[in-house]
């Protein structure tokens, strides 16, 4: 088995797509890390509201102004359905923040290998337990928790990569780029992203002899 499988994964921490999907991602790459196949992973940023006011604003009246009732009624439905697979979406509590500095301190962590933590923390955060992931205290508090040193990485270097990802059309995530392999686009199932994980190590490993 090759060393190392690389993924670029692009996601939003405030899209509800994004969390089942890095879930079944992070469950599918474990899976191969217990057979020995390492798995790099590095976090593409994607803003859903670019621009947007980092002061928070209920997420369900912020849906209901914007796409009208149905995507709150669509969005409940979504939360049941979350809970088969162990993820909690409470959006009674949830928070609509602009995720500049939330992709920030991902970038933080990744420079101390801690990115894959601190985004399924960041995830649980804004989904699960209400938290205000724009407020730069509950961002503190959030990478005390993980164990990540912050302010390593200057705004500029987001934008430059917030605007990479644009310039590469992409236009809804989560994506998942993982070696030369068609990228994933949307939230594929583990299996899916299993068997491309290891279509990947194999061609890499034919590609390596």
């Amino acid at each position: 088995m090759p060393h190392s499988v690389t993924v670029q994964i692009v996601v939003d921490v405030i899209c509800a797509h994004s969390y089942p999907g890095y879930t079944r991602f992070a469950r599918a790459a474990d899976r191969l890390r217990g057979e020995g196949l390492e798995i790099a992973v590095e976090f593409l940023p994607f803003e859903l509201a670019p621009g947007a006011s980092a002061e928070g604003r209920p997420l369900l009246d912020v849906l209901e102004q914007t796409f009208g009732p149905g995507a709150v009624t669509g969005a409940l439905a979504f939360a049941e359905r979350a809970v088969g697979e162990g993820l909690r979406f409470e959006y009674a509590t949830a928070i609509a923040t602009g995720t500049f500095e939330a992709h920030r301190l991902i970038a933080d962590a990744a420079r101390q290998n801690k990115a894959e933590p601190m985004t399924e923390r960041l995830f649980r955060a804004h989904f699960t337990d209400g938290l205000h992931i724009g407020d730069p205290a509950v961002l503190a508090e959030l990478a005390a928790e993980v164990g990540v040193a912050t302010g390593s990485v200057p705004p500029a270097a987001v934008r430059a990569r917030l605007d990479r990802v644009r310039r590469h059309g992409i236009t809804g995530v989560p994506v998942f780029l993982i070696e030369d392999l068609p990228p994933l686009t949307g939230s594929q199932t583990e299996t899916t992203v299993l068997t491309a994980l290891r279509q990947a190590a194999s061609r890499k490993e034919h590609h390596d002899r």
